[in-house]
């Protein structure tokens, strides 16, 4: 019970932080560096971009962004193709095969199956410790469950905190936290990007940081 206090505590002291000093990042054609993506639209009013798929993991990244430690809060949006939905954010961008990045299976949200459940939400840091050789050698440790069990094809809000050592990352609507993990590498790029995986597309809007 303790513990579950101190997490809700957390959760809300973290949250109430992104506040007035945050900063909405606004998307334009111009200040994206696609790759292995197509823009399938750009729309500055709502501030939402729209990646194609393709195979192979692809990333837009934010040029004149400069983001290494601090508070990423953003909207995503994917869809209900099992094995063909992966969207998230990547950080500490080294090259297009070398970062980390948070990202969700918006497929498994719902799954009737809770070892599916289970596998919601993923920590990489590729290209040695992607999402097979976690669970092959650290299962239960790098990814977890989306309690709130959003609808697969809706926009669901999240809160990723970046610091020296630690990757939390929370539910905006619950103030939940869905999973904290080790950083598996140090900080050495202050790139970040949206990032879909293997045959996704993807959403995303409303993108703001703090740092």
């Amino acid at each position: 019970m303790k513990k579950e206090i101190l997490t809700l505590v957390t959760s809300f002291v973290v949250l109430s932080q992104i506040g007035c000093s945050s900063k909405f990042i606004h998307l334009t054609r111009d200040n994206l560096d696609v790759r292995n993506r197509d823009i399938v639209s750009v729309n500055s009013g709502t501030n939402t971009l729209i990646l194609n798929d393709r195979k192979g993991d692809g990333m837009a990244i934010i040029e004149d962004l400069e983001f290494d430690k601090g508070i990423i809060e953003l909207e995503l949006k994917g869809e209900n193709n099992p094995g063909k939905s992966f969207v998230g954010i990547a950080f500490n961008i080294q090259n297009d095969s070398t970062y980390e990045a948070v990202y969700f299976r918006p497929f498994n949200f719902r799954s009737d199956e809770k070892i599916k459940r289970e596998h919601s939400v993923q920590y990489i840091y590729h290209p040695k410790y992607n999402w097979r050789f976690l669970r092959t050698n650290h299962e239960g440790q790098f990814e977890s469950e989306y309690p709130r069990r959003p609808s697969p094809d809706d926009w669901f809000g999240v809160l990723v905190k970046i610091d020296d050592l630690k990757v939390t990352v929370y539910d905006r609507e619950t103030n939940t936290e869905l999973v904290s993990i080790e950083r598996l590498t140090q900080q050495v790029s202050n790139r970040i990007a949206f990032w879909t995986g293997f045959n996704s597309k993807g959403e995303f809007r409303k993108l703001k940081i703090k740092n």
